[in-house]
């Protein structure tokens, strides 16, 4: 009798899972995207170089998904990359004169100004662009404006042992659009206090304020977007130094205070649509770090071109040559050239 009453149990709650689910839309989707890509590599003010294919794998920003709409009013979507990466699952609620949206998504610092597709799809984000990422969030929007508490980063080189954590991070945007030209402005800004190795506590204040915008001609279109800030590493990715995606704009130690971290950057795309097949896009991007104990900034700037062949809706290659050059004396200079492929599913 009792594993009768668990099996009932049990197809109920599977039976009322598959009528939960049958009454929302469900709209999947997916994105699988190889990339092709020679590059040489040459350290500055030196005889190392390198020339190697960076091997036919999958992007990591290949992706799976689903839209899923409950009702006018409540809606949600996830999204895995490679690896069981997990890059979106959040759910919005639109009471009418405004959106209340909780989980991991995109925060409302982000701007995705370039098309550059070399290293997984960068778009110059670390090279002068303006990348939060895809955050835990609650996010309020109604507008035009979003406004967002946004999980703390603790990052530094301070080696700290310990944090404490006063509030959330917060970041705020608004955008507003017309027929031919949009533009965007956004914030964001935390604070920690963080243990400074010789027994005292320290404030590690980051911001970050930027401004994009684009305006299209037909088929030509011209967008960028500038940034400056403070310790800014903990809101946004930065790449001086060419040891990863991000990791630089992080405030310092002198040894008995903070050394605060100054970065600005810009990017700058022009592109255009040739016809239904062809499409081409050129971008150049630049960032800079400097610590208050630096008497120099510490510089990276990229540039390339790339057309984009579409060879039926949802399939395309994308041939780009381009460089990274982080122009500081034993740091690299990367020459690419090569092609992203995409099947959207």
């Amino acid at each position: 009798m009792k594993k009768l009453i668990i099996m009932v149990a049990s197809l109920a709650m599977v039976a009322g899972f598959a009528m939960t689910a049958a009454a929302a839309d469900w709209n999947f989707y997916g994105s699988s995207r190889i990339a092709t890509f020679y590059g040489n590599t040459e350290g500055i003010d030196s005889n190392t170089e390198d020339t190697d294919f960076f091997d036919l794998a999958l992007q990591g920003n290949a992706r799976i998904g689903a839209n899923v709409k409950v009702s006018d009013e409540l809606s949600g979507r996830f999204e895995y990359g490679t690896a069981v990466n997990l890059r979106l699952l959040y759910g919005t609620w639109n009471f009418g004169s405004g959106a209340f949206t909780v989980g991991q998504t995109y925060s409302p610092l982000n701007m995705f100004t370039s098309g550059q597709v070399f290293g997984s799809d960068t778009g110059l984000l670390n090279v002068g662009g303006v990348y939060s990422g895809r955050e835990p969030v609650l996010q309020l929007a109604f507008s035009g404006f979003k406004i967002a508490l946004v999980e703390l980063q603790h990052a530094d080189n301070l080696g700290a042992a310990a944090y404490e954590n006063t509030f959330p991070a917060i970041e705020g945007s608004y955008r507003y659009a017309a027929d031919n030209w949009n533009v965007k402005a956004a914030f964001g800004y935390q604070s920690y206090e963080a243990q400074d190795g010789i027994g005292g506590e320290e404030d590690v204040d980051s911001y970050v304020v930027a401004l994009s915008g684009g305006v299209s001609f037909d088929a030509l279109y011209v967008k960028g977007n500038v940034y400056m800030g403070e310790n800014g590493g903990n809101l946004i990715a930065l790449n001086t130094t060419g040891t990863g995606f991000g990791g630089d704009g992080l405030a310092g130690w002198t040894g008995t205070e903070i050394d605060d971290n100054e970065i600005m950057g810009f990017v700058f795309v022009i592109g255009g649509k040739i016809n239904d097949m062809f499409s081409v896009e050129a971008g150049y991007g630049y960032a800079e770090q400097e610590l208050d104990s630096m008497d120099d900034a510490d510089e990276v700037s990229s540039y390339y071109l790339n057309s984009t062949i579409t060879f039926a809706p949802g399939v395309f290659v994308v041939p780009e040559i381009g460089m990274i050059d982080n122009e500081e004396d034993g740091q690299t200079e990367v020459t690419y050239f090569g092609a992203k492929w995409q099947i959207n599913f």
